[in-house]
């Protein structure tokens, strides 16, 4: 059984920072792309960074790109997500997915597996 477990959300200013960190278990985490996806209140949730099965492609979202950095270590089976300069429209649950293929897609549906979310909220 996939597990996914998020940690690291919290309450912030804007223009601080958040590091947020998951563990995955049951699954075979170097052979899959990971992303972090969030889902603000009343939004459909979107993508937000993808990295590839080696840590070594990524991809972001155009609202967060030169702001968020994802990173992944497959040795401890973690990938995380650094938030700088955050602004109150970052404030969503945050949620760890795993793909469906060893390349990041930008297209939630792509992702299978998911966490339990993390929630974020940026005050003004």
């Amino acid at each position: 059984q996939v597990e996914l477990v998020e940690s690291g959300g919290g309450l912030v200013q804007a223009g601080g920072s958040l590091r947020l960190s998951c563990t995955a278990s049951g699954l075979t985490f170097d052979a899959y792309a990971m992303g972090w996806l969030r889902q603000a209140p009343g939004k459909e949730r979107e993508f937000v960074a993808g990295i590839d099965w080696t840590g070594s492609r990524t991809t972001y979202a155009n609202s967060v790109k030169g702001r968020f950095t994802i990173s992944r270590d497959n040795a401890k089976n973690t990938v995380s997500l650094q938030m700088n300069s955050l602004n109150p429209e970052d404030t969503a649950d945050y949620y760890c997915a795993s793909a469906d293929r060893p390349w990041p897609s930008e297209h939630a549906n792509d992702y299978i597996n998911w966490g339990q979310g993390t929630q974020v909220t940026v005050s003004s």
